[in-house]
C-alpha cells in the first residue's frame, strides 16, 4: 500500500482496507502455541519487584505502549511483542526493538505509516473492541485487550506482570485512575473471573 494510499484508508477509516495490512490472527496463534507468555503492564508497583529474571525466562514477552523499563531487574529486557494504542517515539521503536507490533486501539487516525509497515504488523479487530467494551461497561486497557487476545491462542501459560489495575498509578504517566476512560474495578474483576475459569492465566 502507498503512503497516500494508507493515508487515505485511514482518513476515511477503510477498515476493509487498513486490515489488508495486518497478519491474520491465526498466524499470531501459531506463535502463542504451547508458549509461556509474560504480559508486562506499566504499573509503577513492578518497578519495586524483583520480576525480571522471570519476564525474560518467558517463552514470549508482551510489553504495552511505550513500555518504561527503569531497571532490568524489576522489569527484565526483552520485547518480543509490543501491543500499542499510542503512536511511538522513534527513541522507544529503537529501545525495545519488537518483533512483532500490535495496534490494539480503535483509534485509527494514530496509527503511522511506520507502525503498519513494520514486520509481522496485526490489527485488532473493532469487533473485538467493542465486545469487551460491552462486557466491561467501559472502554477496555490495552492490556485488558492483550490478555483476551493471548488467551484467545494454545498458550501454555500467561503471566501478567506490573498489572495492579492502577492502584500505583502508571510508570508512562502521572493521570490518576478518575481521569483515563477505564473501569480498572471492573477489569480487575473480568481478570479474576479469567483467573478462576482458566488455570493458564496467573498474576505475578
Amino acid at each position: 500500500m502507498t503512503p497516500l494510499r494508507f493515508l487515505l484508508a485511514r482518513t476515511m477509516r477503510n477498515e476493509p482496507m487498513l486490515a489488508t495490512l495486518s497478519a491474520p490472527l491465526s498466524d499470531l496463534h501459531a506463535e502463542l502455541s504451547g508458549r509461556q507468555v509474560a504480559l508486562v503492564g506499566n504499573a509503577r508497583a513492578l518497578a519495586q519487584a524483583q520480576q525480571g529474571a522471570q519476564i525474560d525466562a518467558a517463552d514470549l514477552v508482551v510489553r504495552i505502549n511505550r513500555a518504561p523499563m527503569p531497571d532490568p531487574a524489576s522489569h527484565g529486557t526483552r520485547t518480543d511483542w509490543l501491543g500499542l494504542a499510542v503512536r511511538l517515539p522513534a527513541a522507544d521503536r529503537a529501545r525495545l526493538a519488537p518483533r512483532r507490533i500490535l495496534w490494539m486501539s480503535p483509534k485509527r487516525k494514530r496509527l503511522d505509516w511506520q507502525t503498519a509497515h513494520s514486520p509481522g504488523f496485526y490489527l485488532h479487530p473493532l469487533a473485538d473492541y467493542a465486545a469487551l467494551t460491552a462486557e466491561l461497561g467501559a472502554p477496555p486497557t490495552t492490556g485488558a485487550m492483550l490478555i483476551g487476545l493471548i488467551l484467545s491462542a494454545p498458550v501454555a501459560g500467561l503471566t501478567l506482570h506490573g498489572f495492579d489495575f492502577f492502584a500505583s498509578q502508571s510508570l508512562s504517566g502521572r493521570r490518576r485512575a478518575a481521569q483515563v476512560p477505564h473501569d480498572f474495578a471492573a477489569e480487575a474483576a473480568w481478570v479474576a473471573r479469567a483467573a478462576e475459569r482458566d488455570a493458564r492465566l496467573r498474576l505475578a
